[in-house]
């Protein structure tokens, strides 16, 4: 058994968890918030056996998407400080980040 952790985009965890479950995969949701920007985030809990971890791997790469945005540098924080005065910056957002690790015991109780 694997649990896999999925960090989605909070735009693309409607499609992500509808996909997940058409294809027969119970998911846990859980809000969350990234560390860039501040922008929220939903991490996905997905517990499967190991044979079919890919497959949830396939669909969680398939419905997030990344996207380009312009924002204001004044709003990026450097090094733990706001500039005051700011320019467009182009930023990747969306996409997924993927854990996967071993599961030593599971109950449903």
């Amino acid at each position: 058994m694997k649990l896999v952790f999925a960090i989605v985009h909070d735009e693309d965890e409607i499609e992500v968890m509808k996909s997940l479950n058409e294809n027969g995969f119970s998911v846990t949701k859980l809000c969350s918030t990234g560390g860039f920007l501040r922008a929220g985030n939903t991490t996905l809990l997905v517990g499967v056996p190991k044979e079919k971890v890919e497959l949830v791997i396939d669909i969680i790469k398939t419905k997030s998407k990344s996207r380009k945005k312009l924002i204001n540098s004044a709003n990026v924080p450097a090094m733990g400080v706001a500039m005051t005065a700011g320019y467009p910056v182009e930023i990747t957002l969306g996409g997924a980040t993927i854990f996967v690790v071993a599961v030593e015991k599971y109950e449903k109780a």
